[in-house]
């Protein structure tokens, strides 16, 4: 799993951060020690729990997109559509 993480110095020591879970740290003498810190307590914290992977449906019409892609009436309907929109267009 690779995750991103900012390491910053602190007043002599090294602070790793996993970037959005500030809470999430690890800190060092060294910016190597630091992230190992940091690798060391999400392996903790990984196996205390489950690690997944969510899918979040945006809100309105967003999540429409796509969906029908591969829908053969899809195709018939646009036709459709496209044929009446057509006859009225005709003088």
């Amino acid at each position: 799993m690779t995750v991103p993480v900012l390491v910053t110095p602190d007043d002599g020591t090294f602070v790793a951060i996993l970037l959005g879970t500030p809470e999430v740290r690890g800190v060092g003498r060294s910016r190597d020690e630091a992230i190992d810190a940091l690798k060391s307590e999400v392996l903790q914290r990984s196996q205390q729990g489950e690690i997944v992977w969510v899918d979040i449906e945006p809100p309105g019409l967003m999540h429409l997109a796509g969906r029908f892609a591969h829908d053969p009436t899809l195709r018939d309907l646009c036709e459709e559509i496209y044929r009446q929109r057509d006859a009225q267009l005709q003088p």
